[in-house]
């Protein structure tokens, strides 16, 4: 009973204190943060069928679930995951027969800067790169019905990570909710379906189901068959998929956690595929949780708060503890919240931090994913922001962006923690130079001359057949510092049987040889090397062994041998990795073959917004992993100038505001198909759409004193932050307001302001939300010495 009591009091009571202290912190700041100037024109409400920016945003009422308004918004097609789950298993699709990790993110109520799909304006948004340390991702909010962005879906599936979404009724609001969805079987069946639908149309795996309100005990069965029929269709329209209970109301209809499977949630187990536990468990649950489930012990996940809230092993930088005990009894385990490193700002800064934080759960659990398995193969080290942006080791935009869709097969690298010790740091650099996207991974340190040292960058599962196999890297690096690829080979009918294959960097043949020979059991020397204007090295060689499979890829640093220089010093760059069957990049359809068309033209004064769409000519289905965007300015037949617009990861792709330049005729969009294994389209050969311009975008934005707009910024209406927009130059008292600029395209000062503002009134909430916890807390203390 004293558990079950501690365990109420750190969910309901603890989240009650929360929207208590809400409701009086929220006008606290409204009444000290500066006002909007009441003249501007009010933001207008957000309408998901109103061409705009493309936004990822949940389904917040039943209704909405039950007229499937989703599929009416104008943000659907943006929404569409299209980077397919990367088989694995058995049967490539079931999940491994092993404890597995679920990661639950949570952050902020979600959809933060995630939530812009064609990418947002912020390089150091939070991101995830320890994909190849879990098995199942979920995105998490507190709408009803949740939908996972598709940059995670991308991200995730392409390292194998199945993702769902989010179901969740709670409060008293949520009550109603449940006795609506669950007024009979057939009701239950039907929103059952519409989750089905949603996930099938948006490309992402299954759902976790949380009721966290009281049922009233006729409507278990409704719910029963709600869950069970929601597995139903999820497996028979999607082979693989998963449908999760969150620990939560009971067979009794209590909201009563458990902590632990059990009789009184079992039943719900036993028609999905597994349950998420509670986090305040204590050291013999899962044990006895595993007892329960009998052959089936792998489907529970132990619930983990990296917050620390009334988790075993105190959460944070303890976590590993509740994971060793999860291990050893072997169930599996639940992480709920990693982005804590996050919010909470952990020192020294949040790559750091995170790379430490995951490196508990490796340590743990060891690596639960490997690539690469099949070819092409391809990374960048991209991780889905960054400060700049390359395209074959071209720098084609300086702006901040995020896009997880962007995100690259993501290196393996050790964390050592120690810095001291080590003689050459490995990193993954967003502000160092790029091959392509916006990764790299980054050596400094210092090596001397005949020294080398190894890093791990993949750890895969790739089975060689007889055709030589080719492997083609990109290096910047200074004076005499190298990279090589380390290849560990391991034979397919002895594992004992290990062969190491070195791809040295191109240079002095001899030397390399007598460095390397009796290091490696073969050197192998690039066969094609090329240097481009911005200082990268493009190096091919290409590797058989049949009968084999590559298991480790690790970078060799070493140096030169020269009597010129005598510094230690060690710099490198590793821009891509690219592996193939083939020495020849993929081929793409000419433009003739494409059919592009616009829609939602909207000219305004000096700029114009549209929705770009393509498709084969076939009606077969492009396959791509991704396009670049890009407009040239055209006056008659001459280019004034070419600027890069994004990247699409759909056959769409809309701009919002883009400015017109004066003078300009035609606007040429062109779309550069990007394949899989890294190569990309020629811009000559690639579809193209020509917009001319109408008279009413050849003009600048005219205020009624006949003098032009410029961008200004103004206080947001609910106080969030400054906003920029089109104003007077003039400002004087008939000027009007001349329309909002796009958070998106403006790229100014002020959108990195709103992003330090928010972070300031987080900062205080989170010290003002402490105070009000340890008051909580002595409460509690003072109840439990009077018992």
């Amino acid at each position: 009973m004293l558990n079950l009591f501690r365990t109420y009091i750190n969910r309901r009571t603890l989240i009650s204190v929360r929207n208590f202290y809400n409701s009086i912190i929220d006008p606290i700041f409204s009444v000290f943060s500066p006002k909007m100037n009441p003249n501007d024109s009010p933001e207008p409400e957000f309408d998901p069928r109103v061409p705009s920016v493309p936004v990822s945003y949940p389904i917040k009422t039943l209704e909405d679930l039950k007229l499937r308004t989703y599929f009416d918004s104008f943000h659907f097609q943006f929404n569409k995951a299209s980077v397919p789950l990367r088989r694995s298993g058995v049967d490539g699709v079931s999940l491994p027969n092993r404890p597995r990790i679920m990661v639950c993110h949570d952050m902020a109520g979600g959809y933060t800067d995630d939530k812009w799909v064609q990418a947002g304006s912020n390089a150091d948004a939070y991101s995830i790169w320890h994909w190849y340390l879990m098995d199942v991702f979920i995105y998490f909010s507190h709408s009803l019905v949740t939908l996972p962005p598709p940059g995670w879906v991308n991200a995730a599936h392409k390292h194998g990570v199945k993702v769902l979404g989010t179901f969740i009724v709670e409060w008293d609001e949520g009550k109603l909710i449940a006795d609506q969805f669950l007024a009979s079987t057939t009701v239950a069946d039907m929103y059952a379906e519409r989750l089905s639908e949603l996930a099938v149309a948006l490309g992402f795996d299954g759902w976790l189901i949380n009721m966290e309100v009281s049922l009233d005990i006729e409507k278990i069965p409704i719910m029963k068959e709600f869950v069970s029929h929601l597995t139903q269709v999820m497996h028979s329209s999607v082979p693989g998929s998963l449908v999760i209970w969150y620990d939560s109301v009971t067979t009794e209809g209590q909201l009563n956690w458990q902590n632990q499977l059990n009789n009184y949630n079992k039943p719900f187990f036993d028609i999905c595929d597994g349950i998420f536990t509670n986090y305040s468990w204590t050291e013999d649950y899962p044990k006895l949780s595993a007892a329960v489930a009998g052959d089936r012990k792998f489907d529970v996940y132990m619930g983990i708060d990296v917050f620390g809230r009334g988790t075993y092993g105190g959460g944070q930088w303890t976590a590993n503890v509740a994971l060793d005990v999860i291990k050893k009894d072997d169930v599996s385990a639940a992480i709920f919240a990693p982005g804590w490193v996050y919010e909470t700002k952990q020192p020294p800064d949040f790559q750091t931090a995170q790379n430490r934080w995951w490196s508990l759960v490796e340590k743990s659990w060891g690596i639960t994913q490997s690539y690469p398995k099949v070819l092409p193969f391809y990374s960048n080290f991209d991780r889905g922001n960054s400060y700049h942006f390359s395209i074959d080791g071209k720098s084609v935009s300086d702006a901040p962006w995020n896009n997880l869709s962007n995100q690259s097969f993501q290196p393996v690298l050790e964390f050592s923690g120690d810095t001291t010790t080590e003689t050459i740091q490995a990193s993954v650099d967003l502000k160092e130079a790029s091959y392509s996207g916006g990764g790299n991974i980054t050596f400094k340190g210092a090596l001397e001359d005949g020294a080398y040292l190894k890093k791990r960058i993949f750890q895969g599962e790739l089975h060689m057949g007889d055709s030589p196999v080719y492997f083609t890297y990109s290096v910047k690096s200074d004076g005499s510092s190298m990279i090589g690829l380390s290849l560990e080979f391991t034979n397919t009918i002895n594992m004992e049987n290990r062969t190491s294959v070195l791809l040295a960097s191109s240079g002095d043949t001899l030397l390399t040889m007598n460095q390397f020979s009796s290091k490696f059991d073969s050197v192998i020397m690039p066969r094609h090397v090329k240097k481009t204007s911005s200082g990268w090295v493009i190096q091919e060689s290409s590797v058989t062994m049949v009968g084999s499979t590559l298991t480790n890829i690790h970078a060799v640093c070493y140096k030169t041998q020269s009597k010129l220089t005598s510094s230690s010093e060690y710099y490198s760059i590793l821009g891509h990795i690219s592996i193939k069957s083939s020495p020849q990049n993929m081929s793409f359809p000419p433009a003739s073959e494409w059919n592009v068309k616009s829609q939602n033209v909207n000219w305004k004064s000096g700029s114009v917004s549209l929705k770009i769409q393509w498709t084969l000519n076939s009606g077969v289905s492009p396959g791509f992993s991704k396009y670049n965007v890009y407009v040239e300015n055209e006056e008659g037949k001459l280019v004034k100038s070419s600027n890069f617009l994004g990247v699409a990861s759909v056959e769409a792709f809309y701009i919002s505001d883009l400015l017109v330049p004066p003078g300009i005729s035609s606007l040429k969009f062109i779309i550069q198909a990007c394949g899989s294994g890294g190569a990309s389209q020629e811009l000559v050969d690639s579809p193209f759409l020509r917009l001319q311009v109408e008279e009413g975008g050849k003009n600048a934005r005219i205020c009624n004193c006949g003098a032009e707009a410029v961008i200004q910024t103004s206080w947001r209406k609910d106080n969030s932050g400054r906003r920029c927009f089109y104003g007077c130059i003039n400002k004087g008292p008939n000027c009007k307001f001349l329309g909002w600029v796009d958070d998106q395209m403006c790229g100014c000062k002020e959108s990195i302001h709103n992003h330090k503002l928010e972070e300031k009134n987080r900062k205080l909430k989170t010290y003002l939300g402490l105070s009000w916890i340890m008051f909580v807390c002595i409460l509690v203390y003072r109840f439990y010495s009077f018992q």
